[in-house]
């Protein structure tokens, strides 16, 4: 029963960990990368489709994307879908191609996207800290049913909490890596 309420905490950690680096590949650093663009979604008839899903994404330079669009007849809704998207980024059609400059980032943008990163961080540490206390309460319920004895629910409750700091000290490894890479010019 305690292995359970561990395993599932640290699984729970785990997507939040995950969460987190999906939130980290949202915010833009100056050099082109794919993951860039995985929050666009495109009007593809009528509904809205994520941007993989219609257009081959590859990084043609340092500072450029390249989509080749699967349907020609969708490159300027997938144009107005990039330039809509509260990226800040204007794509160039050439023909059957969309090349997507990255602009450079200014200092304020830099810190900007920082905080951003800091914020995000910041929440994945909340919510890892709301599983713990999720954990925390689980042993808990069992001690007080006289499922587990207060030494039992004690060992486990250092255990979470070891667990948590482990998560936590991958959070911050991932906050120092993406500050670094913002602030790399």
């Amino acid at each position: 029963m305690i292995n359970e309420i561990k395993k599932e905490a640290q699984d729970r950690m785990g997507k939040t960990l995950e969460a987190l680096g999906h939130a980290f590949a949202k915010i833009r650093t100056g050099r082109a990368h794919p993951s860039i663009l995985d929050s666009v979604m495109v009007s593809y008839y009528g509904s809205d489709t994520p941007l993989r899903q219609v257009a081959n994404v590859t990084v043609e330079d340092s500072r450029t994307l390249a989509l080749s669009v699967f349907d020609k007849s969708m490159i300027q809704a997938v144009e107005k879908a990039i330039m809509t998207s509260d990226l800040g980024l204007n794509p160039a059609t050439a023909g059957t191609t969309i090349r997507v400059p990255m602009p450079a980032l200014t200092e304020e943008t830099r810190k900007g996207f920082t905080k951003q990163a800091r914020a995000e961080a910041e929440q994945a540490r909340v919510s890892v800290r709301n599983i713990r206390r999720d954990a925390l309460a689980q042993l808990k319920d069992l001690q007080k049913e006289k499922e587990i004895s207060e030494d039992d629910e004690r060992r486990a409750g250092d255990d979470v909490q070891k667990i948590t700091d482990k998560f936590v000290g991958e959070i911050e490894k991932a906050l120092e890596a993406k500050e670094a890479d913002l602030m790399a010019v």
